[in-house]
């Protein structure tokens, strides 16, 4: 559902300044024998279980066979494909998860985008807003890009891994298929198929063939 909405931007990021208004719309277009509009602005698959604890704000579109369970809280501006996991105690805004993604133990997902089966472990969180308030900007190779934004989570890689209680600062992008230790503050930008043991040390996966 994200795809074509995402590649109208220039930067995956600038589809977040407009993700309540896509939801608002892509929701009123969903297929009513399928989603359940339990709320004016929030749609449910009918093969998703939400557990009664969950709070859940509009707007918000959960995908089949997502699970989202005890004291689950979904602020709003929130897009959830199929088969993902929105477990204890997370929390979320202002954030697309893509098919598969699981976030299932007291995570908070803030003004970000995961990638197709990304994983945060218990306790990883993505930061949205500097110490400071200002503008999120990224460096990417040397560039330094403006995003106009003053919060601004992650981009997670698809298939990516982030250990526990690790915490990726605001503007963090993780390439696909890469690791995040465990307890680590990432910052700035990660390749796709590394491991990323702190701030300062990645390398790259063997593969097992």
């Amino acid at each position: 559902m994200a795809k074509n909405y995402l590649l109208s931007f220039r930067y995956p990021w600038q589809s977040l300044k407009e993700l309540k208004e896509f939801i608002c719309i892509a929701g009123e277009d969903l297929n009513k024998k399928e989603y359940n509009n339990i709320a004016k602005g929030v749609w449910i698959h009918r093969t998703a279980t939400v557990a009664k604890s969950a709070q859940i704000c509009p707007p918000c579109i959960i995908g089949a066979e997502t699970q989202v369970r005890h004291c689950a809280y979904i602020r709003g501006s929130v897009l959830i494909g199929k088969d993902c996991v929105i477990g204890n105690s997370t929390e979320i805004k202002n954030s697309i998860l893509f098919d598969g993604v699981q976030v299932p133990h007291y995570n908070y997902i803030g003004d970000s985008i995961l990638g197709y089966k990304a994983h945060l472990g218990a306790g990883a969180v993505t930061s949205n807003v500097k110490s400071d308030k200002s503008e999120v900007c990224l460096n990417i190779d040397g560039d330094i890009i403006h995003t106009e934004m003053k919060k601004f989570g992650a981009i997670i890689g698809d298939e990516s891994e982030i250990g526990c209680g690790s915490v990726l600062n605001p503007g963090t992008i993780i390439g696909r298929n890469t690791t995040v230790y465990p307890l680590v503050s990432v910052r700035g930008t990660r390749d796709s198929n590394c491991i990323v043991k702190s701030q300062s040390v990645s390398v790259i996966k063997v593969r097992k063939d």
